[in-house]
């Protein structure tokens, strides 16, 4: 890959770019809109935006039902007609498909019959607290009382006060599934505890999210040379040797959450007063060190997922990586990092525009193979909104504050300062 100069002012302090961010992001809301099922819930989407048919395509996913309020909720506060009605189903099928009246909590999965995977998982919790912190920013008027159950499921089921973080997954009627323990689902969670904080101002969310960061980040990936573990037992010791679901729990390490980190960590230490200095410390040596060795740099583009020893395992590329890279190098520099994390911010959108917008149907390919041709391995047709319109959207708001509380102060003519 050639250099990428960084000649003249940022990109995000042009109005041209600023204004191709905001309609990449409204492009993305209009492709999305046919994925409202009128029987509840999200459908699948193929390449050419059209529903899925198989088998498998009936079920609707808790995090697929989340993430839709999410970012239909970024949507509305951009102001843009239509996103009133996508809350307005995605929180309808929350709280009557995917909540359990009867034993409390979430169900991953519901089909036609009524729940499929009626398990309780964190990573899916995570995601309804910042589904309802989002609607309840946006003024949705169900958001009260889905924050109000979610936190308490949180408080009282997942969150291990001694570990400082959340277990991980119970059955439909709370007995605990095993030993494992998870770094995807608690980043998730710090995520949405961020959010639950800027909806609420109760401070306990931001000193959960910070004990999260903590344990995983200052003293799990610091110890491993900045590598992010994904996966441990109940007493948080790392598991070296697992490997799950190629979706959610892939071996190795996962360069992806490395990047989600660091951008996660600089929100944190604004949000926080800039309390903890190592916070910003992290983010900037997390970033640093996935780009070496998580790029490509002959083709461009971040593995999935590395070995231990940094070599490739999964090569294949998938397209939240860099979302999540564009995201961290627009935090990093708007928080007075220099001029490295603006060479990335650029050569990672010049190869995202290269390689996984689809010119011809629009929106972004899930997966590149090795040689950067888009299959479907993994993930099918246009799986989600969320990481694609949070790298088109986050660039445009301040990295103190999170994507939607950002978006109330949006200027498409100026930069957007920590």
């Amino acid at each position: 890959m050639g250099a990428i100069g960084n000649g003249g002012p940022d990109w995000v302090e042009r109005p041209a770019h600023r204004l191709w961010l905001l309609d990449q992001a409204r492009q993305l809301f209009d492709l999305f809109l046919p994925s409202l099922d009128p029987a509840g819930g999200f459908r699948p989407l193929d390449r050419q935006w059209q529903p899925l048919e198989g088998p498998a395509d009936a079920l609707r996913q808790i995090h697929d039902t989340t993430r839709m309020v999410h970012g239909y909720a970024l949507a509305q506060e951009l102001g843009l007609p239509g996103a009133g009605r996508m809350i307005d189903h995605g929180m309808e099928a929350l709280w009557t498909r995917h909540r359990d009246a009867r034993h409390g909590g979430y169900v991953w999965s519901f089909g036609p019959e009524g729940p499929v995977n009626a398990t309780k998982q964190a990573y899916g919790h995570a995601f309804v607290l910042l589904a309802a912190s989002s609607a309840r920013m946006a003024g949705h008027p169900d958001a009260d009382r889905l924050l109000s159950d979610v936190a308490e499921v949180i408080r009282t089921r997942f969150w291990d006060a001694t570990a400082g973080a959340s277990r991980e997954e119970f059955t439909e009627d709370w007995h605990p599934l095993g030993p494992y323990r998870g770094q995807n689902s608690n980043m998730h969670l710090t995520e949405a505890l961020m959010a639950a904080f800027e909806a609420t101002g109760e401070s306990e969310w931001l000193r959960m999210a910070e004990s999260i960061a903590l344990l995983l980040i200052d003293r799990h990936a610091r110890a491993e040379g900045w590598r992010v573990p994904e996966h441990f037992d109940d007493r948080w010791q790392v598991n070296r040797d697992y490997a799950g679901d190629p979706m959610f729990r892939p071996a190795g390490t996962t360069p992806g959450h490395a990047l989600e980190w660091s951008r996660l960590l600089v929100q944190l230490w604004h949000l926080g007063g800039r309390r903890h200095g190592w916070l910003q410390e992290a983010a900037e040596a997390l970033f640093l060190h996935t780009t070496r060795i998580g790029w490509d740099h002959r083709l461009g583009g971040f593995y999935y997922t590395l070995h231990w020893s940094d070599r490739p395992d999964r090569e294949d590329r998938y397209w939240w990586p860099c979302a999540e890279g564009i995201a961290a190098a627009h935090a990093l520099r708007r928080s007075g990092g220099d001029e490295r994390f603006e060479g990335w911010y650029r050569r990672i959108w010049n190869f995202v525009a290269a390689h996984f917008l689809d010119r011809a149907h629009g929106g972004w390919f899930a997966e590149l193979d090795p040689a950067l041709n888009p299959v479907e391995r993994v993930f099918r047709g246009k799986p989600d909104l969320y990481h694609a319109v949070q790298a088109c959207l986050i660039p445009l708001v301040p990295p103190s504050a999170g994507v939607l509380q950002g978006l109330r102060t949006l200027s498409l003519a100026g930069p957007a300062h920590g």
